[in-house]
């Protein structure tokens, strides 16, 4: 990852000349009958040196990048696909899909399948219930901690002592039981770490509630309204997994437009898809996870430039899989990478400092 960042900080003292046959052509995205307008880079008040630049570069280097897209005013103004992804090819995306399941509990809370966000999950959870470690502090734990990932319960993937760590769980038969007998650690709401299991949860709370699987719940509310149709659900585990476990594979242009939706308040066209006031209160920190503020599942992350200090709205998954989205500027990266488990995975946000909002703040300064 240092050595990549170094790179990127050099793009701006190199040229563009000497790459032969690899040097890098910019082209306006084309435009497709998938609810994408499109644009050039200079007409959306880029400064395009700094693309070629950089794409330039990136041909001579070993990356896992495998799409990069950016878009200004709800128009996509750039589309690369890179170690031989394709437009139409639905990618993994991992820990992102916990941002759009996010979105599917604000749908259930809008439609009336769930009445408030401070109810136990118990209330919900009427097929499973805690079996071992037994404590009544587990009758407290409400969805709001799920989505804040604050249930108390030792689940943190990020440790590996944590009896609650994802690669444990895959390894046991029945992982929403096994996270419920989970032992606290902390009083719920007192503590956030990241549990990838209580999200699992979160997906089963809306199929219970509304009495469909969570992948025909997205099918009905989100993705239809959205015109997403080439989309899947998978798991990287060879256990068969619950549809509430399971994670999203999405193209990126598709994957762009649950960040468009976001960044028009819940709006797709003239549809109101999410309630405004749950993109507000899911996108709005509510607590720190590793020292970075943390929403309704939804990261807030600072990108400091010399113009000012910029929050990005987050979604992110382990290998490069981001959705940005600097609702200052109007803007919205897009990213997809196969850099899994590896600190090269963060290289997108290099991209989204050094490259894309440098670029603007040049064109514009």
């Amino acid at each position: 990852m240092k050595r990549l960042v170094i790179t990127l900080l050099l793009l701006t003292t190199i040229g563009i000349s000497g790459y032969g046959q690899n040097t890098y052509q910019y082209s306006i995205p084309e435009q497709l009958s998938d609810g994408w307008k499109t644009n050039g880079l200079s007409a959306q008040g880029f400064d395009s040196t700094l693309f070629y630049r950089f794409f330039n570069q990136l041909n001579t280097q070993k990356h896992q990048l495998h799409s990069v897209l950016l878009f200004r005013d709800g128009q996509l103004i750039l589309e690369e696909y890179l170690n031989g992804q394709a437009r139409d090819q639905p990618h993994d995306l991992r820990s992102s899909t916990k941002s759009i399941k996010s979105l599917l509990m604000g749908i259930a809370i809008d439609k009336g399948f769930v009445e408030n966000i401070n109810d136990p999950i118990s209330k919900y959870l009427k097929a499973i219930s805690p079996k071992k470690n037994l404590d009544p502090r587990k009758e407290k734990i409400t969805i709001k901690h799920l989505l804040t990932m604050s249930s108390g319960w030792d689940c943190n993937d990020w440790d590996k002592k944590s009896k609650g760590q994802e690669d444990k769980v895959y390894k046991k038969k029945n992982w929403l039981q096994y996270t419920l007998d989970l032992p606290l650690i902390n009083d719920p709401g007192l503590v956030s770490n990241y549990c990838s299991m209580g999200v699992a949860l979160t997906a089963e709370i809306v199929s219970q509630a509304s009495g469909m699987d969570i992948n025909e719940f997205a099918d009905k509310y989100l993705f239809k309204p959205l015109g997403i149709e080439n989309v899947n659900w998978g798991h990287t585990s060879n256990k068969e997994v619950i549809p509430s476990a399971k994670r999203l594979y999405m193209t990126s242009r598709d994957f762009a437009k649950i960040g468009q939706l976001v960044l028009n308040k819940g709006k797709w066209g003239n549809q109101q898809v999410v309630s405004s006031e749950w993109i507000e209160e899911a996108t709005t920190p509510k607590t720190k996870i590793t020292g970075l503020d943390y929403g309704y599942l939804w990261w807030n992350i600072p990108f400091v430039t010399a113009e000012k200090t910029f929050v990005s709205k987050t979604a992110t998954g382990n290998g490069g899989q981001y959705i940005m989205l600097i609702p200052e500027k109007n803007i919205m990266a897009v990213f997809t990478g196969g850099a899994y488990n590896s600190q090269d995975d963060k290289l997108p946000f290099a991209i989204m400092k050094d490259i894309f909002l440098n670029s603007l703040e040049t064109k514009t300064r």
